[in-house]
């Protein structure tokens, strides 16, 4: 008896040990992404800006990943420009198996709040559109054709992989985030990213919450919280590898 449960989580733990993961910090350097007040006293202020808190949650995720032994990396470690094309070309020279990436959402209007999680398909939802043009803001017209070129041949490839991905990981934070941090849960939403596209992996774009609601903003920037939310992405992950391990044929 004790030897075939041995067998497995022999396999279990060189499975995780096989794949490797590329986390995303979104934005960087010249791209700054959202930018928002954060009032810590009276009259008293200091500037938020979307490219730190996403590389600082990117940092805990790619820790807590090491932790359970996955071979993980990170698309920037400190604040730097990184272009689409070289999140890319680095997710092909180190052969991820998935792509995470990591943003913090903002609008002009003070009431949205909660966190969602995106995958690489077609939809026909106006609101989702609105998050797109943000985050493939720095486009030019000719790589945005062949980007829709691209998008829908990887769609094909990854979109189940991609989906299952994410609604692991969405549950995970809803679990250990969103009750614990009274977060409204906006859900897995399809979106044609194009850093999700060139990656030609499975992957997703983690929305943590709004750098413009305030409330949530003090959130965001508190240790703690993110400290449970990287958790709560890597168990996600595992918990996902190890539901692909268990549909993969027996080798014994």
């Amino acid at each position: 008896m004790k030897k075939p449960l041995f067998i497995l989580f022999l396999l279990f733990s060189l499975g995780a040990q096989a794949f490797t993961i590329l986390i995303d910090p979104g934005h960087g350097g010249e791209d700054e992404g959202a930018r928002a007040r954060y009032y810590f006293a009276k009259k008293r202020w200091r500037l938020i800006k979307e490219k730190d808190i996403a590389l600082s949650l990117a940092k805990k995720i790619h820790e807590e990943l090491v932790k359970k032994k996955f071979n993980s990396y990170l698309t920037r470690s400190v604040d730097r420009t990184v272009t689409l094309a070289e999140r890319a070309e680095l997710a092909e020279k180190i052969k991820a198996d998935l792509f995470i990436s990591v943003h913090i959402n903002s609008t002009e209007e003070n009431e949205p709040r909660g966190f969602e999680t995106y995958y690489l398909d077609n939809h026909n939802d106006s609101a989702i559109k609105k998050v797109e043009q943000v985050e493939n803001k720095d486009l030019t017209g000719k790589e945005i054709i062949v980007n829709k070129i691209l998008t829908d041949l990887v769609i094909e490839r990854t979109v189940k992989s991609s989906k299952g991905l994410a609604k692991s990981i969405h549950s995970n934070i809803q679990v250990l985030v969103g009750k614990r941090y009274k977060m409204i849960d906006r859900g897995v939403k399809p979106g044609l990213f194009y850093v999700l596209a060139l990656t030609k992996r499975p992957g997703i774009l983690l929305e943590v919450g709004f750098l413009s609601n305030s409330k949530e903003l003090k959130k965001l920037l508190d240790d703690k919280f993110q400290s449970r939310y990287a958790k709560a992405v890597a168990r996600g992950i595992a918990d996902y590898i190890k539901k692909q391990n268990k549909s993969e044929p027996a080798l014994f």
